[in-house]
């Protein structure tokens, strides 16, 4: 299992080894010891999520409030799609950015971020499984979004399907700007980001 940090501090993309055979294939998308290496602490995994898209559908950005916050471990298991994190910790130095990783059923490969990130993926194909292990349970009152198509943003959708064919939920679409959500305070702090990632590696390593 190869594990590469990605531009945006707190997000990782992990690539297992897939073993090809007369019968198809076999891969071990996450592994327990390699995460908690790499990340400083084990994956608590309170819920499974598993979406089903067709191409063009756009889910995101989402986000959740820290503490606890929702550390995602993304993994397409068919089809393809296009995965998205963006920085939307108020006082990082990295606020604004983001970074992209395909993931897809041949190779396997897996994007986690942790808490305070927001996360949207584009499906680039019908069918495309998208199975998410959630550090925390689904809690409506503590899950908000900023909206994809945020020119500010300039996130690379229509690099992968033109903007015609894109399509998003009502809520989704209706969004705040990455620079509304932060007038409004209510994105994640980044201090609380960090103190939330040194309890986990505290609580791990006890």
């Amino acid at each position: 299992m190869q594990a590469k940090e990605l531009a945006v501090p707190g997000a990782w993309v992990f690539t297992p080894p897939v073993f090809p055979d007369a019968r198809g294939a076999f891969a071990a998308p996450f592994q327990a010891e390699v995460f908690a290496g790499t990340v400083g602490h084990p994956l608590h995994v309170a819920q499974a999520n598993t979406s089903v898209s067709g191409r063009g559908v756009l889910r995101g950005l989402h986000y959740a409030d820290v503490p606890p916050g929702q550390a995602k471990y993304v993994q397409c298991s068919a089809g393809a799609l296009i995965d998205v994190v963006v920085d939307i910790r108020v006082g990082s130095p990295t606020f604004g950015q983001w970074d992209a990783v395909r993931l897809d059923g041949e190779t396997l490969n897996a994007v986690y971020l942790s808490e305070g990130l927001g996360h949207a993926f584009l499906a680039l194909v019908d069918g495309t499984v998208a199975t998410y292990l959630c550090s925390t349970a689904y809690n409506p009152g503590a899950e908000h979004g900023v909206n994809p198509l945020d020119p500010a943003l300039g996130l690379p959708w229509t690099e992968h399907v033109p903007a015609a064919e894109l399509i998003l939920s009502d809520k989704d679409a209706a969004a705040p700007s990455l620079a509304d959500a932060r007038d409004a305070g209510a994105l994640p702090d980044a201090g609380a980001c960090r103190a939330r990632v040194a309890a986990l590696i505290a609580a791990g390593t006890s």
